[in-house]
């Protein structure tokens, strides 16, 4: 049996997913949910009751091992640990955006880069689930990875995780942009789709990415079309600033409903106003909203009804987000992995690498850096029959027919 396994490492929250052949048969024949009317409320089912929001749904999908706060401490030795913020010492944090230059961590006197704490998160959650694996799934399972990144990277950034990647031991691990992993979660969970093309608004922590995607049938290998667009204006951290200038929102004199009611009219017209970055991305894509036949909705900021709802008002489209849309992306990359080993085994051929093949040039490190992060690599065997898979698994995308949101 192969089991993916994703990896999605953001910068407030790192998620791990995994998808085996029987989480692949529960999304068949699954109902969908609730939908969100013209006037962007949630209903269920015709019975005129509120749909329950992403954080009372649970999703049938599949396993979700585990969520991870994007932080590594280091022991005396050198070994890491993710997610942890002791009382005493300190946590490397805010190094998950490569394009951040100029971020590093001393080790053991060495220097780590981004892209080199990146790597370590990821090798770290793979341990962890490879192990939650082979505890309950099956103990001679495959396990193939997929670790996404940035759809808005460069080709250099791209390179130096991959390279990051090979020397702490993923090598054998591939590299795939979230929206591509999110338009497989979407292929799985709605599909088949009819061709067509798919808005992905990201909205995470530290910001807002828009991205248009070929979904469906006779979808291209590298189905992100136009340019990519990210506004920091918007987002987790963008509303938490916003609502620090607000005033006695939770003042003594207010009730606990007039607080929700001001939090609920603040996160409208922060996503109201970030429509403006999405009519740029189409823009500059020559696209129209009557172009997109769906929009999907990701990331930890996401979860609100509000966004959904003033997405689904404004644009005229289905709007679909799943249970927890954090989550999103990893699933999705854990479904291209698994899909990618099993297409690749049934084939006799080795599976597809990923979009940005390593050149000789960018192997060259110094080798203390491989030393600085070995404990972490420590647990290789568990990956010596794993598979790799590529970008191009991402050309399988779907579509959907009504919005919804799923259960």
């Amino acid at each position: 049996m192969t089991v993916g396994l994703g990896v999605s490492i953001g910068t407030v929250n790192t998620v791990c997913a995994i998808d085996t052949p029987e989480h692949g048969k529960n999304t068949r024949g699954r109902k969908r949910g609730a939908s969100v009317d013209a006037g962007g409320r949630a209903t269920s089912g015709g019975r005129g009751k509120r749909a329950p929001g992403p954080k009372q749904s649970q999703s049938t999908q599949r396993t979700a091992p585990g969520t991870w706060r994007t932080t590594l401490t280091f022991d005396s030795t050198g070994s890491a640990r993710v997610g942890r913020i002791p009382k005493h010492g300190r946590a490397v944090t805010d190094f998950a955006d490569l394009t951040e230059r100029g971020r590093t961590a001393r080790v053991r006197h060495r220097s780590l880069t981004s892209a080199d704490l990146v790597a370590t998160v990821a090798r770290t959650v793979v341990a962890d689930v490879s192990a939650h694996v082979m505890a309950t799934e099956d103990k001679f399972a495959e396990t193939a990875v997929a670790v996404t990144h940035p759809v808005g990277y460069s080709r250099d950034r791209v390179l130096d995780l991959r390279e990051s990647l090979d020397e702490i031991g993923l090598a054998h691990a591939a590299l795939v942009s979230e929206p591509v992993a999110a338009a497989a979660w979407l292929s799985v969970a709605y599909g088949p789709l009819m061709p067509g093309l798919a808005l992905v608004y990201d909205l995470g922590g530290s910001g807002l990415t828009v991205t248009l995607v070929r979904i469906g049938a006779g979808s291209p290998a590298r189905p992100v079309i136009g340019e990519p667009l990210r506004s920091t204006a918007f987002g987790g951290r963008a509303f938490g600033a916003t609502m620090a200038t607000r005033a006695n929102w939770r003042s003594g004199e207010s009730s606990a409903a007039d607080s929700d009611a001001v939090i609920t009219e603040l996160r409208t017209a922060h996503i109201r106003e970030s429509l403006d970055v999405v009519y740029e991305c189409l823009n500059r894509a020559g696209a129209t909203m009557a172009d997109v036949d769906c929009v999907l909705v990701v990331g930890g900021a996401a979860r609100p009804p509000e966004v959904a709802a003033v997405l689904s008002s404004a644009m005229a489209r289905p709007v679909i987000v799943a249970p927890d849309p954090e989550r999103t992306i990893a699933e999705g990359a854990a479904i291209l992995a698994r899909n990618a080993a099993e297409a690749a085994r049934e084939s006799a051929q080795p599976a597809e690498v990923e979009e940005y093949p390593a050149s000789s040039g960018m192997l060259r490190r110094r080798l203390s850096r491989v030393a600085v992060t070995i404990a972490v690599a420590a647990g290789g065997a568990l990956f010596a029959a794993t598979a790799v898979v590529g970008d191009e698994a991402g050309a399988q995308s779907m579509g959907a027919g009504v919005v919804h949101i799923q259960r």
